[in-house]
């Protein structure tokens, strides 16, 4: 029996299914572990490539390296028996901290569609797979963890995480409404130490404000002219949606399965106006609240930026600041995706916008590590 713990909440009563068409994750290049090579050196020995860096390992090929993985045709892989472990565990990633969390990527939109298999057996599962990997990963995110909270105590600046996620799940309808969202934005920056007891909203917000730091954040994700860098949308019709920034501008283009960009339209970032979710779109947003709240990997990337900024924040403004920050992110997205392909600020667009956002808040930097 395994002595660690295992968080489950995320993916417990829902379920899960492989929408035939989609073909997102083949975007995601998958590192071949060790024991994996041996396959495709002896049968796909092209299609093997090395990727430098801090940690250096072995990953599939894509096409034209930047494409979708080699392997996929008529999106349908065809090595599928002997896919690798991470082409297996997708949408489900295991996040090492002083403990595991199964996470959902919810940029896969077979999560969305109530149908398929059982999420909590597929996790299980996927964590039996991996119980040779968890101890090792474990054992070092955990000695990171320990060196984390001992900085923050010798800084001053440590608060309970669990009396945080807490607080935010008491006060989720904060973060999902401008007026409020703007005063959390502006505390996080100016308090020594934050509390959302007893905050009141903005009576007018300041809407440039908000629309520029919500487009800021977006445009940051998208400045990059490779297509494995930049934000992907994977809409109803299985297309591949990718947003690229430069000079001000937004340029859409749509990956082909071949590996190819074609161009769609451009706009200007100033002419995307932020729009307000109604009252269907708030419920959806205040769930992903919610749901980014229990996440371990949202506190470890809290955690990092802590780190980054050499521990000169609370624990406590750092969190809120973040989740605030989160959230505009989301909703100037969610007014882009408006403004390209007319999908609403309703429960539709907030869906969608959370299709579009997920995967880039899931590979923020964070001081665990997906396993």
């Amino acid at each position: 029996m395994a002595e660690y713990e295992i968080d489950y909440s995320e993916v417990a009563g829902r379920r899960i299914e492989c929408p035939e068409g989609c073909g997102m994750c083949c975007l995601c290049q998958p590192e071949v572990l060790p024991e994996e090579r041996p396959f495709f050196k002896e049968n796909y020995p092209g299609r093997l490539v090395k990727i430098r860096g801090p940690e250096p390992h072995h990953a599939l090929a894509l096409k034209k390296g930047c494409g979708s993985c080699v392997f996929l045709e008529n999106r349908k892989c065809t090595v599928y028996d002997n896919r690798t472990a991470y082409c297996r565990q997708f949408p489900f990633h295991l996040y090492a901290s002083d403990r595991i969390k199964v996470e959902l990527d919810l940029s896969c939109r077979g999560v969305w569609t109530g149908n398929g298999a059982d999420a909590l057996a597929e996790a299980k599962d996927i964590v039996s797979r991996a119980s040779a990997r968890i101890p090792p990963a474990l054992e070092q995110s955990a000695a990171v963890y320990k060196e984390f909270y001992f900085n923050c105590r010798e800084a001053g600046v440590l608060s309970d995480p669990s009396r945080l996620r807490m607080t935010v799940s008491e006060n989720a309808g904060m973060f999902a409404e401008l007026p409020y969202l703007s005063r959390i934005m502006d505390l996080s920056q100016i308090e020594p130490v934050m509390s959302l007891s007893g905050i009141q909203p903005e009576p007018r917000p300041d809407m440039d404000s908000l629309e520029e730091a919500g487009r800021d954040l977006a445009m940051e994700s998208m400045g990059s002219e490779d297509p494995l860098n930049v934000p992907v949308y994977c809409d109803k019709d299985w297309n591949w949606n990718m947003f690229m920034a430069s000079g001000g501008k937004i340029r859409w283009s749509v990956m082909d399965d071949d590996g190819d960009l074609n161009y769609r339209e451009s706009v200007n970032a100033d002419d995307v106006k932020l729009m307000i979710p109604d009252r269907e779109g708030i419920r959806v947003l205040r769930d992903y609240i919610n749901t980014l709240n229990g996440r371990d990997s949202f506190m470890g990337s809290v955690f990092s930026m802590m780190d980054y900024n050499g521990y000169e924040d609370d624990m406590s403004n750092a969190y809120y600041g973040s989740m605030a920050v989160t959230v505009m992110d989301l909703l100037w997205r969610m007014s882009m995706l408006d403004r390209f392909m007319g999908t609403g600020c309703g429960a539709e667009g907030v869906r969608e916008a959370i299709i579009f956002y997920d995967m880039d808040r899931l590979d923020a930097p964070a001081i665990g590590a997906f396993i």
